[in-house]
């Protein structure tokens, strides 16, 4: 009983982040009961769900790390797009039913001005097919009830759209855009915009924040790694989840007046709004931000007691 305890404990004090190039044919929760399971740590959770018929970069937080969620879902995303020009559907990707077909008289040079034409801050309408809530209810309940849904749009911003292979009536995309992107809905909207439809057929993430494919280990080498007790290896420190933050290092007795949630000085040289603050072993002890009046720290999340 007590190495079931001391396991418990070693664990329970695990905290980091597992980035997984998820394979197509799996829910990113599907994803996360595997490392669940695997790491025999309750306490996980993703970062930006990728469809069942996506795969690529999926981040997963583990142990305490997950009070990062809010932070890192946030960070922006890029994929790669195979779309199909003359067609749309009502799910805005292939699992749909047809709604219409047109013939696809389109030239590359036309198809990349449209592109263009989605780059910058847009507002973007969530398909109707999705986890998106009306009144309480998720809207893909409603669209399968043969319920209209109406979503209002949103602010997005697409940072980069790149054509890397026009093969008519298919075209494959690069996308760099912020969170809360609806790719199967720029999808749609392009082929709308050209007049023909269109619809996703396929989709990989190949970055979420700070963390790329080169950082993502496949799911069946991850199970391995569960099976031969081998995984800490994938295993990336939580103080890398947020790189684009800055990071300051923390004197022992400010750690201490950090763990008490009380401020601490801002030095007279730093001039950014939010940092990460590290210890000298480089772990990471919390999230601060500057208050502007006091020109203090202010413990946002904690990460020891």
């Amino acid at each position: 009983m007590s190495d079931m305890n001391n396991q418990f404990n070693i664990n329970n004090a695990i905290s980091g982040v597992l980035v997984v190039d998820k394979p197509v044919g799996m829910t990113s929760h599907d994803v996360v009961q595997i490392v669940r399971r695997g790491t025999n740590i309750r306490r996980a959770g993703h970062t930006g769900t990728l469809d069942p018929r996506a795969s690529g970069v999926l981040v997963i937080l583990i142990g305490p790390a997950v009070r990062l969620s809010e932070y890192v879902s946030a960070s922006d995303k890029r994929y790669q797009a195979i779309l199909r020009l003359g067609e749309s559907t009502d799910t805005f990707d292939a699992e749909g039913q047809v709604t219409k077909r047109m013939p696809v008289e389109v030239e590359e040079e036309q198809f990349t001005d449209a592109l263009n034409g989605f780059i910058g801050e847009i507002d973007q309408v969530p398909p109707p097919y999705s986890a998106v809530k009306v009144k309480g209810r998720k809207a893909y309940d409603m669209a399968r009830a043969g319920e209209e849904v109406d979503l209002l749009p949103r602010k997005i911003t697409v940072y980069s759209l790149e054509l890397l292979e026009w093969a008519p009536p298919e075209a494959v995309i690069d996308i760099h855009c912020s969170s809360g992107t609806y790719v199967r809905s720029l999808a749609n909207d392009l082929g709308a915009q050209l007049g023909c439809g269109a619809h996703l057929i396929g989709l990989r993430r190949t970055k979420s924040g700070r963390f790329s494919l080169r950082d993502a280990v496949p799911l069946r080498k991850l199970r391995d790694a569960f099976e031969n007790g081998t995984w800490y290896q994938f295993l990336i420190p939580a103080a890398e989840a947020l790189t684009d933050w800055p990071a300051i290092e923390l004197t022992h007795e400010q750690m201490e007046t950090i763990r008490h949630g009380n401020r601490i000085p801002v030095d007279e040289t730093n001039q950014e709004e939010r940092v990460r603050g590290i210890s000298e072993q480089g772990e990471l002890v919390a999230l601060l931000e500057r208050d502007a009046e006091t020109n203090e720290w202010q413990p946002r999340k904690v990460f020891f007691s």
